[in-house]
Parts: C-alpha cells; sequence; structure tokens
C-alpha cells in the first residue's frame, strides 16, 4: 500500500528542490516505520499544496499507522470527496472505523472497497468483522462463507464463520426466551446446552420437562439416551432410543423447518424468515450446526491461534479456566507479545485463581495498552493477596476508565473497609449491590455499616443476607430434587 500511494506525490512539486526533499525525507520515515515523525513532514507538504489528494492520503496514512484514528478519518473522508475508488483511503478509513470502536461506519468504505477490487481477500475479512462487530450475523456469516470458499485453508476465516453463526444461535435463542421463557421449546434447547457441559443431572430435568409438552419432537428421545448412556444406564438409554425410532417421520406440511434441518439444509433455515417458538428452534438448531461444521474444519487445519482461541473460549464456559491458560499460552507460542492473547491470559489466570501471575500479566499490559478491564484485574488481584492498600489506585483507575464497572466498585469497596475506611466503603458497597446474587456483598456491607456506627443499616443489611442464603439454599435443594435421573416414564 505505501509504495503505491507515495508514487502519487512524484510530480506534484515540480522544480521545488525544498518541497521534494522534505516529501522523500517523509516517505524515508514511513518506510521504516517512524509514522510519528513523518506526520509533521506531511503537514507542511499539505499546508504548501493544498487541495492535492495524494498529499493529503500520505498524511492520513500517517496519522493511521501512528495510531491517531480520529485525526486520520476526516482526512481520509477529505480523500474520498475527491478520489472515491482510492483502495487504500477505503480500506485505511474502514480500519480506522474499527480501530476506535465503530463498526457500523466501517461497513460503507469496506463495502466499496469490493466494489472496487472484488477479490480483495483483506477488504473482505474486515468487512466481516465489521459486520460481526455491529451485530449483523447474518451477512457477517454470508462474507465468512465467502472467505472460507476462496481461502480454504484460512483459520481466520473458519473461525469467524463459527462465530457468526454461534451468534445466529444466541440471537435466535434469546428471541424465544422473550417470546415464552418457560416454553417446552426453551427448555429442550437448555437441555443441549447442559449435556454439552456435562451437567447431566441438569440435562435430563429439561429434556424430560421438555418431552412432556413435545412428546412427538425429533431429537428429544435421542438427547434423554446419550444422557443416561454418559450416566451409566445403558438399559434406559436403549428404550429411549427404540422411542425415537418409532416416532412417525415429521410431517414436511405443517413443519417444514424440521424437515430442513434433518435433511441438512440448514443454510435455507437460516435464510428463512422466524416467527414464533418453533421457528426460532429450528433456526438455533440450524446455525448451531453450521458453528459445529465450521470449527470441525477449524480443527482439521494445521496449528493456529483461531485454534487455540477456540480451544480456550470451550474451556472457559465449561468452568475450566487452567485449560485455556494453557491454550491461550500455546496461542502466545505462534505470535509473542500479542496484547489481545496476552489480554485473554490474563483473565484466564484471574478466573483460574492465580493471582500473582494474573496481576503480573495485567501490570505488563498496563503499561502499554492500559484498560478499565486490566486496572479491575490487577486491584482484585492485591484485594484477593490481602494488599488492600495498593490495590486502591488500580480499582480507582477502572472506576475513572468506567464508570459503571460495579464489579470494579465491589471490590474498591472491600479494600477500603478492609483499609478501615468504613464511609467510603459503605458508598460503594451500597452501588454494587446489583451484582449480589449470594448474599456476600449485603454481609460486608452489614458489617462496614456497623463498623461505621449504622447499627440499623447493619441489621437491615444482615436481614437481606441471610434472606439471599436461605433462598439459594431452597433453590439448590429444589434443584436437587428434580435433576434425579430417573428411568423412562417415571414421575
Amino acid at each position: 500500500m505505501l509504495s503505491a500511494l507515495f508514487l502519487l506525490t512524484v510530480c506534484v512539486f515540480g522544480q521545488d528542490d525544498a518541497l521534494a526533499a522534505k516529501a522523500q525525507e517523509a516517505k524515508a520515515l514511513m518506510s521504516s516505520g517512524r509514522f510519528e515523525a513523518s506526520i509533521p513532514l506531511y503537514r507542511d507538504l499539505v499546508k504548501a499544496v493544498p487541495g492535492n489528494p495524494g498529499l493529503l492520503l500520505n498524511l492520513a496514512l500517517a496519522q493511521h499507522m501512528a495510531g491517531r484514528e480520529r485525526e486520520a478519518i476526516p482526512n481520509f473522508e477529505l480523500v474520498l470527496k475527491s478520489m472515491p475508488t482510492a483502495m487504500p483511503a477505503l480500506m485505511s478509513l474502514g480500519a480506522a472505523r474499527l480501530a476506535v470502536g465503530e463498526p457500523g461506519l466501517a461497513v460503507a468504505p469496506l463495502r466499496k472497497a469490493l466494489t472496487v477490487e472484488p477479490e480483495n481477500i483483506d477488504a473482505r475479512g474486515m468487512l466481516a468483522t465489521a459486520l460481526m462487530e455491529s451485530r449483523h450475523f447474518q451477512e457477517a456469516a454470508a462474507e465468512y462463507r465467502t472467505l472460507t470458499d476462496k481461502t480454504p485453508d484460512d483459520a481466520r476465516a473458519w473461525y469467524g464463520l463459527g462465530t457468526a453463526y454461534q451468534a445466529l444461535a444466541t440471537d435466535a435463542f434469546e428471541q424465544m426466551q422473550k417470546l415464552d421463557t418457560k416454553s417446552a421449546w426453551v427448555a429442550a434447547l437448555v437441555g443441549d446446552s447442559r449435556g454439552q457441559r456435562g451437567q447431566f443431572r441438569s440435562a435430563f430435568f429439561f429434556y424430560n420437562e421438555a418431552l412432556k409438552a413435545l412428546p412427538k419432537l425429533h431429537g428429544l428421545h435421542a438427547a434423554m439416551a446419550e444422557i443416561y448412556r454418559k450416566t451409566g444406564h445403558a438399559e434406559w438409554a436403549a428404550l429411549e432410543d427404540l422411542k425415537e425410532r418409532e416416532l412417525a417421520a415429521a410431517d414436511c406440511g405443517a413443519h417444514p423447518l424440521q424437515c430442513r434441518v434433518v435433511g441438512g439444509k440448514d443454510l435455507d433455515v437460516l435464510a428463512a424468515p422466524a416467527r414464533g417458538l418453533e421457528a426460532f428452534y429450528w433456526r438455533t438448531k440450524a446455525a448451531n450446526a453450521l458453528a459445529m461444521q465450521a470449527f470441525f474444519r477449524l480443527g482439521q487445519l494445521p496449528e493456529s491461534v483461531e485454534l487455540h482461541q477456540l480451544r480456550a473460549e470451550i474451556a472457559r464456559d465449561l468452568g475450566r479456566p487452567r485449560e485455556a491458560v494453557e491454550e491461550w499460552r500455546a496461542a502466545l507460542q505462534l505470535v509473542p507479545g500479542d496484547l489481545r492473547a496476552r489480554q485473554e491470559l490474563a483473565i484466564s489466570l484471574f478466573m483460574a485463581n492465580d493471582y500473582k501471575a494474573a496481576f503480573e500479566e495485567a501490570t505488563a499490559l498496563l503499561a502499554v495498552a492500559p484498560s478499565a478491564e486490566l486496572n479491575f484485574i490487577a486491584g482484585d488481584c492485591l484485594l484477593r493477596l490481602e494488599e488492600a492498600g495498593k490495590a486502591e489506585p488500580y480499582l480507582r483507575a477502572a472506576l475513572k476508565a468506567d464508570a459503571k464497572m460495579a464489579a470494579a466498585g465491589a471490590s474498591l469497596g472491600l479494600a477500603l473497609s478492609r483499609l478501615g475506611r468504613f464511609g467510603e466503603a459503605v458508598l460503594w458497597l451500597e452501588k454494587a449491590l446489583v451484582l449480589d446474587d449470594d448474599g456476600s456483598l449485603h454481609y460486608q456491607l452489614a458489617r462496614a455499616y456497623q463498623a461505621a456506627g449504622l447499627a440499623a443499616k447493619a441489621r437491615v443489611a444482615m436481614g437481606k443476607y441471610q434472606e439471599l442464603l436461605e433462598r439459594n439454599q431452597k433453590a439448590k435443594e429444589e434443584v436437587a430434587r428434580e435433576a434425579q435421573i430417573a428411568a423412562p416414564g417415571a414421575k
């Protein structure tokens, strides 16, 4: 890209040796990666030759590559007014919009780039990313599918395709929950999810609930059979397999989407409009099947960052953060120093309760890429390592960057309590109560109230703590009673 754009300035300066020398100096700086140093030179050149789109493009590119995206964006837009098909400007404007968290605004220039160069793989990849990040999952999946057709060995494309289909499945499931969160269709999908996580008793309960209302739904008896097999009940599994085989074929007139999914026409299901619980159910099943196909293909390719990322995400989702740590470490062997992989490693270390290592990774990253999340990790790790005083500055920095981060507020409240600053502590703990699902924050708040001399408030908070404790205990007992794996047909 750089070699192409520099040609735009070759004939600009004529006999003006000083300007030509400045242009050559700026070009040399850009070629050596000293983008920041080239910016003032290009600014001078743009002033000297106003209205020249080539020079303005060079300035915008220097700003973009120096990380000054907000400065670069209006300059790229000015270039495109006079040069609407300039690929460096289209591509870089899209990249800059993505970098500043405006994926929706990245779509138009990247679409335009593809009309100029339909075979440009980089433009299509960025467009797919922009569509994905702006929640246009269907369009993102279409672009990723085109990428996998054109570059079948590209791990990034297969990972992107799988995640796009996962997002479509999640979106369809959320639509179902909005319609009726207690429906049998929802229960069947929750059973799928619990079974995949190895929560077999819970999966059994939800499948059983779904079967009460949908006894003829294909796949439910087979799913029950699988739960029985995995829990050592082969005879019961055989009975459920028999029930599955005895089901009459689906009425394709009444249930067309079911027939399409059974027939492997998952793309057709996603293309069809979805209305009602049954339609969203089959849309979810189709999207999940397509995601599995994409991820299976990813697993067949040579080792890649994307494969380790997928494995790390699965491990984290299954509650196995130590496995996620190892996957991110393996990814970093392929891309040493990658900031995103390092941040994910810090998060996984934190979730694995390796607070010392998580703190070290987070603080090393804060030196180059400060963020609210990293400051929270560093501060919360210190709190858990009994270093409340050292934790406070990190937690305050997290809240300064993101005032709505309730978890950081909760940690700051706990840190202040341990430092004996109870008046300040209660303010933060009160704000964080939205996170309290087990009563622990109400308990800490009650102690802080008591220490601050607010006895009446302490009694109220302690009462709420007891209430949450009892409610959670009853919920656990109820789940334990309901989720016993029983023989087929048992009440």
